[in-house]
């Protein structure tokens, strides 16, 4: 304990792994999800030890049987408290939903509000509503339909999520690393680092077709009973499930799929593909598998790597088989088998191979196989060209909107875009990227300083100390990846 009465902060201590020739493999201690600090232990006298909280019994509860169903969560998504703390995590300039209802107007009336619904869910009078339908363009310029609960939906399934999570972080194993708390991108991209270090000869880098739309909603509801017992849980995600969407004024039912976009989605996304995908890989390894084989994944886009051509070609066969069961493919466009690894670039050159050096895309980074100047080998990851050309694309359309304001106004808006950029692509050997990046937004910022007056006078000179005062220069604003036994997994299961 970090405190008198206080909960666990955050902090994973490193132990030593089990095998020390797994260098990609790190077991560690697990520190308290993101977000449950703000149940703070109770406290019955002064002279007596802080007795753990509500949350904090579940997760020990689950932690000490990974078997144990419970029967009685329902109460703690009702509590006024619970929902006040969900409530102030919500983002305040969130687009409504179908109902029109504002955070701002919301909380007006916070406290009438929330005892008014937690009231509703305590009698079930509590009814979601129908999600807004809106699309978003994507990478490959098809359209990404996303939908937007109402305000008081997002803030029970917020609530919602802060309860499950305390059970199923810790069911969740190491790979997996999209929507959970304490996560992030470049912890995937760290771990992969690693792994691809080791005899990785072989990439399969997969991803699964719409599969937020294509989640059956009986095997969720299978899922979810595994460690829920508690029926009155149980059919308030039912309700989110069969709530239905609500695009240009006309309801359609929703038999299957998760709409993106509320709270509650990227978590049971992950709990479905934990029992379709997750615990059927670690078995599939153990058991049937030879030589090294590792998994990464970030939502329904993962990369696994493996020591042997044939071992690959199986898997690949017996995934799509497994997928098929769950009402899930994969997408045959962004699903490929390639040779990639350490060896990969000696054993081409003795081939006397040309042309393009193999790569794969995972979370906007392009991977390819260098050598360093001592000719060891060295993972390149650069910015993805498509992901560029769609930013700056963005940027473009946004520098017409804002032709006609102030230079500091529109120089303070592309420094935050630039440093956003830097800090997410700011990894080593990618500086190449960053400045070209950079470059570009400039030209394109001077361009339109030109289209302001037929009588222009903006010269290069001037654009130059424009930039030099707005522009944050490129740099790399990521480490290297830390050493291969440091990489994190928090948990049981292994990263391999």
């Amino acid at each position: 304990m970090n405190g008198h009465g206080q909960s666990d902060r955050p902090i994973v201590p490193v132990m030593a792994s089990n095998k020390a020739d797994e260098a990609a493999e790190a077991t560690e201690g697990r520190g308290l999800a993101k977000g449950n600090p703000r149940q703070q232990n109770t406290l019955r006298a002064q002279d007596r030890e802080g007795a753990p909280s509500a949350l904090s019994r579940v997760r020990q509860a689950a932690q000490r049987n990974r078997n144990e169903r419970f029967t009685s969560l329902y109460h703690l998504i009702c509590d006024v408290e619970g929902l006040r703390s969900a409530f102030y995590q919500l983002k305040r300039s969130s687009a409504p939903g179908v109902d029109g209802e504002t955070w701002h107007h919301y909380e007006g009336a916070l406290d009438a509000n929330l005892c008014d619904l937690s009231a509703r869910l305590r009698r079930g009078a509590y009814r979601p509503k129908p999600v807004r339908r809106v699309y978003i363009p994507k990478s490959d310029g098809k359209q990404r339909p996303l939908g937007i609960p109402a305000l008081e939906d997002k803030l029970v399934q917020r609530r919602a999520v802060e309860v499950l999570n305390a059970i199923y972080e810790v069911d969740f194993v190491g790979f997996s690393y999209g929507f959970r708390p304490g996560r992030d991108p470049h912890q995937a991209l760290n771990a992969l680092h690693a792994g691809l270090h080791t005899e990785v000869n072989w990439v399969l880098d997969a991803d699964i077709r719409g599969f937020f739309d294509a989640i059956d909603h009986g095997w969720l509801v299978k899922f979810v009973e595994h460690r829920i017992a508690d029926r009155r849980v149980v059919r308030l995600i039912q309700k989110w499930l069969k709530a239905g969407v609500l695009e240009d004024g006309e309801w359609r039912s929703s038999e299957e799929g998760a709409p993106q976009g509320g709270s509650i989605s990227p978590l049971l996304a992950n709990l479905y593909l934990h029992y379709a995908f997750d615990q059927w890989v670690q078995q599939w390894r153990t058991r049937t598998g030879w030589g090294r084989v590792i998994v990464v994944r970030y939502a329904d886009d993962f990369v696994l790597g493996f020591q042997h051509e044939g071992t690959a070609k199986m898997f690949l066969a017996a995934l799509k088989e497994r997928l098929q069961k769950f009402n899930l493919e994969l997408h045959p466009e962004k699903t490929r088998l390639l040779p990639f690894g350490r060896y990969t670039a000696g054993r081409r050159e003795e081939r006397g191979e040309r042309g393009k050096r193999a790569s794969f895309n995972f979370l906007g980074f392009t991977h390819l196989c260098a050598r360093s100047r001592d000719g060891k080998f060295q993972l390149l990851r650069v910015t993805e060209r498509k992901r560029m050309r769609i930013k700056l694309r963005g940027i473009k359309d946004e520098l017409r909107r804002r032709m006609h304001r102030s230079v500091p106004s529109v120089g303070r808006w592309l420094r935050s875009v630039l440093q956003g950029h830097f800090n997410y692509y700011g990894v080593p050997l990618n500086g190449r990227a960053l400045s070209a990046f950079r470059f570009h937004v400039v030209g394109l910022w001077y361009r339109t300083l030109r289209r302001r007056s037929q009588r222009t006078c903006v010269t290069w000179e001037r654009m130059t100390r424009l930039s030099k005062r707005w522009i944050p220069p490129a740099r790399i604003t990521r480490s290297y990846p830390p050493n291969l036994p440091a990489v994190s997994t928090q948990g049981r299961s292994r990263m391999r």
